[in-house]
């Protein structure tokens, strides 16, 4: 797996969306009850009681979309003595009316970790600005949010039965850089690909996010992956899909990125002569 770090593709304007929405997603995170014990790197059953509750809550379960099967009892957050007299979470009826179709916009802000948020950022913030720079702040808002929901409808279609949380921008932000790849195949990405080292290499956008889609799609059927069950990689495949294809028609009148100079993969390019 290569790590992005940097895209050699200069914008026109300030990518004040693809900011807000980092930004929303960082708050959100810290916002999050029972969040601490990840950021702390250790949990106690009231901070899971809690965090589990408002997942149940806000986190897209695929049961719920496809068959509006909601459930009879949620964890309530508070922690209790079962009959046997071990400790555990406190279910009760929920107290709320949840909106199945609304837990996935609101899904698309929440994570489970540090790793989780920090990947998903770092991907947004690299590959963003430019799909922002070309569609513009309003399109472009449009555009993310409608391929988090594709993603998120696409992996409950797929898992219909299943009563998992579904939190996560990955789908969304699989739609941005599904975006990219029409818009901006020859851009040049430097990136870290581990080798012993990690090695600093720029290489164009086409072999980076076409690789990058590949391995979701290979995850996806639970090929080479030990925890396909935790990750939804189905969603990345369908939001890196729908971006594609939502960007298509802006294709023509994007215009190149301008052609890199100095280092091409990891080497110092040859000069051209003209005559």
């Amino acid at each position: 797996m290569v790590i992005p770090v940097h895209d050699v593709n200069p914008v026109r304007r300030t990518p004040w969306v693809t900011y807000a929405l980092i930004a929303a997603n960082v708050y959100v995170f810290l916002a999050t009850p029972g969040i601490a014990g990840s950021v702390a790197g250790g949990s106690d059953l009231a901070q899971l009681c809690h965090l589990q509750a408002f997942l149940d809550h806000y986190a897209a379960v695929p049961r719920e979309l496809i068959h509006h099967q909601m459930p009879q009892v949620v964890p309530t957050g508070d922690v209790g003595r079962g009959a046997g007299g071990a400790l555990g979470c406190v279910v009760a009826p929920p107290g709320y009316d949840k909106s199945p179709a609304l837990s996935v916009f609101t899904a698309m802000f929440l994570h489970g970790s540090w790793l989780h948020l920090l990947g998903n950022m770092l991907f947004l913030l690299i590959f963003g600005n430019n799909v922002e720079d070309r569609m513009g702040h309003v399109r472009y808002l449009l555009f993310y949010v409608v391929c988090g929901y594709a993603a998120g409808y696409g992996f409950a279609l797929l898992n219909a039965d299943s009563s998992d949380p579904l939190i996560g921008a990955s789908g969304a932000i699989a739609g941005v850089l599904g975006a990219y790849l029409v818009l901006y195949p020859k851009a040049r990405v430097w990136v870290l690909v581990p080798f012993l080292i990690f090695l600093p290499l720029r290489l164009p956008a086409w072999l980076v996010l076409g690789f990058w889609f590949v391995l979701q799609a290979v995850y996806s059927s639970g090929e080479g992956v030990s925890d396909a069950g935790t990750v939804a990689y189905a969603a990345h495949v369908v939001g890196f899909l729908a971006g594609m294809l939502l960007a298509w028609p802006l294709k023509p009148g994007t215009p190149p990125p301008p052609e890199p100079r100095g280092l091409l993969f990891g080497r110092r390019a040859r000069p051209r002569h003209t005559w």
